[in-house]
């Protein structure tokens, strides 16, 4: 049986370390082991904590993953699993209210923090616009796409009905690449320039198509892919 957290030294315990040092000074591992509160017979929840980042390699990969992906883990159930991934997704939240409440949207990295905790670590590509107003501020956003992404696929029409339905003054899109890699294909190239197209008919620009990858992204606009 491993040793129980309450058997450990208390300053190395998640809890009275976080209270005498602050939650900063804690592990990703006493992180996840504070969320979890306990763990099974056999391992105590800092070794389930070990057991899940094993598992899932990152945080932004645990972050990612289902509830039913979690629940694999011996001593996470369905309540562990929610409470687990509510917290990722406060995360996620708290990324989206900082993008929110600045003043203008200027440049990818205004975006890519969040874009990054939201898809950089999912399996599928996921597709996203970001509908902004007159001040580059964020009006809304909506995911239009899961899946490999084609002019079939995407098509700008559902895009720019929403756009308009929004009364939004530009747009950005996004999209992940599961590969790692945010190096844009031929079928992203193509994709985009028939957003520009599509966008020059309606009167509402493609201020830029981000590309994110788990730690990487590419900006269209930065490589001068779009005027």
């Amino acid at each position: 049986m491993g040793m129980k957290v309450k058997q450990l030294n208390e300053k190395e315990r998640p809890r009275e370390k976080a209270l005498l040092n602050g939650i900063k000074s804690l592990s990703n591992r006493e992180l996840i082991a504070l969320l979890l509160r306990s763990g099974t017979r056999e391992k105590s929840a800092l070794e389930v904590a070990d057991e899940l980042l094993c598992t899932f390699e990152t945080m932004g990969d645990l972050g990612s993953a289902s509830i039913h992906d979690v629940m694999h883990i011996k001593g996470i159930k369905e309540a562990k699993a929610v409470e687990l991934l509510a917290a990722f997704e406060i995360g996620k939240r708290i990324a989206l209210d900082d993008i929110q409440e600045k003043v203008q949207i200027g440049k990818p990295e205004d975006v890519v923090d969040w874009l990054q905790q939201e898809i950089g670590f999912c399996n599928q590509e996921c597709f996203y616009v970001i509908f902004l107003n007159q001040k580059n501020q964020i009006q809304s956003y909506k995911q239009m796409f899961t899946g490999t992404l084609t002019n079939a696929s995407v098509h700008p029409r559902e895009i720019f009905k929403e756009a308009m339905r929004l009364g939004c003054a530009r747009i950005m899109v996004a999209h992940n690449h599961p590969s790692g890699d945010p190096t844009p294909s031929n079928a992203d190239i193509e994709l985009t320039n028939h957003i520009v197209e599509s966008g020059k008919m309606v009167a509402i620009p493609l201020m830029d198509h981000i590309i994110v990858a788990r730690n990487a992204y590419i900006s269209f606009r930065q490589m001068r892919l779009i005027d």
